[in-house]
C-alpha cells in the first residue's frame, strides 16, 4: 500500500513540475490566434468589451457577464470530461487557452466594478443585481477571498469521496484529489496571507463605518436638527454643502476599500490557478463557475417576485 500511494505521490508531482515547465512556455495571445474557432463562443453578442461595459449600467453588464459564465462553463466541462476520457492525454494547450480565458472574464468583472464604483458605489455594496441569498453572504461587496480556499478544499473532499466508490480504482485519477503535499503547503500559505490581508480591509472598513458618528458628522447632524426645529432657512445651504463634502469623503474612502477587497478577490483567484496542474484549474475553476451562477439562481428562486 505504501509503495502504491508513493508511486502514485511521485507521477502527480512529476506532471505538476512539467505542467508548469510547459505552462511558462506558453504565450496565451499566440496560441489564441491559431486556436481553433470551435472552442470560441458562437454567440458573440454576449461578449462584452471594455468599451461597451462603459456605456451602459452595470447591472446590465452582469446580465451579460453571467451568460458569458454558463458559455464558459461548458467549455470548461468539455475539456475536463476529454481529459478524463483519455487519461494519456498531454497536450495541456485547450485547457491553458480555457483557463486564460476564464481568468480574464473575472478580470472584465472587476474592471467594470471599478468603473461603475466611481459613479455609484454605494450600489456594489447593496446590489440590486443580487438575490437577498447572496446579499447576505457578501462581504466588502463581494465574496470573501478566503472562500476560494474553502472551495477548493471541498472540491478536493468531493473528489476523493468519489473515487473511494469507484468499483474499478485507478492509481492517478490527476484531479484535485490529488493533490500533492508541496500543493497542500502552498495552499495553506495563501490561505494564511489571505486571512491577514482580509482583516486588514475589515479593520479599514470598521473604522469608515464608525467615522458614522465621529465629531463632524454630530456636528452637522445637530446644526441641521436645530434648523429644522426652528423652522429656518438662513445657513441651510452651506449646511448642505458641508453634509456633501463630509459624505464626498466617506465615499472616496469606500471606493478604495472596495478596490481593495476587489484586488484581493482576484489576486487569491489566480494564486490558487497558479497552484494547480492545468486539470486541476479547471475543475477548480467549473467548480467556482457552478457554484456561482447556482447561488445566484437559487437566490432568485427564493426572492418575492
Amino acid at each position: 500500500m505504501h509503495q502504491i500511494l508513493n508511486s502514485r505521490a511521485k507521477t502527480t508531482n512529476e506532471r505538476v513540475q512539467r505542467s508548469r515547465a510547459n505552462y511558462s512556455k506558453v504565450q496565451t495571445s499566440t496560441y489564441i490566434s491559431s486556436h481553433n474557432s470551435q472552442l470560441k463562443p458562437n454567440n458573440t453578442a454576449l461578449m462584452t468589451t471594455p468599451e461597451s461595459t462603459h456605456r451602459q449600467p452595470f447591472h446590465k453588464f452582469f446580465d451579460s457577464w453571467l451568460s458569458e459564465l454558463h458559455t464558459n462553463l461548458e467549455q470548461l466541462v468539455s475539456a475536463a470530461n476529454h481529459h478524463h476520457d483519455d487519461d494519456n492525454t498531454e497536450d495541456d494547450s485547450d485547457s491553458y487557452w480555457l483557463i486564460d480565458k476564464a481568468i480574464e472574464h473575472y478580470e472584465e468583472y472587476y474592471k467594470s466594478k471599478s468603473d461603475g464604483a466611481k459613479e455609484d458605489v454605494l450600489s456594489m455594496f447593496m446590489p440590486p443585481w443580487l438575490s437577498t441569498l447572496e446579499d447576505s453572504f457578501l462581504w466588502v461587496g463581494g465574496w470573501r477571498p478566503t472562500t476560494a480556499v474553502q472551495l477548493l478544499h471541498s472540491k478536493s473532499g468531493i473528489q476523493i469521496e468519489a473515487r473511494l466508490a469507484d468499483l474499478v480504482p485507478r492509481l492517478n485519477f490527476r484531479d484535485l484529489g490529488d493533490l500533492t503535499s508541496n500543493q497542500m503547503n502552498q495552499i495553506n500559505e495563501l490561505h494564511k496571507k489571505t486571512i491577514r490581508e482580509e482583516r486588514e480591509i475589515t479593520e479599514k472598513m470598521a473604522k469608515l463605518q464608525q467615522s458614522a458618528a465621529d465629531t463632524p458628522m454630530v456636528y452637522l447632524s445637530n446644526m441641521e436638527s436645530e434648523m429644522i426645529r426652528k423652522n429656518e432657512d438662513d445657513g441651510r445651504r452651506d449646511i448642505d454643502q458641508m453634509v456633501e463634502s463630509e459624505l464626498d469623503g466617506k465615499n472616496d474612502k469606500l471606493v478604495e476599500i472596495l478596490h481593495m477587497a476587489d484586488d484581493l478577490r482576484m489576486e487569491t483567484l489566480k494564486s490558487v490557478v497558479e497552484i494547480l496542474t492545468p486539470l486541476q484549474a479547471l475543475y477548480f475553476l467549473i467548480a467556482a463557475a457552478e457554484l456561482h451562477l447556482r447561488l445566484h439562481e437559487w437566490g432568485r428562486n427564493r426572492d418575492p417576485a
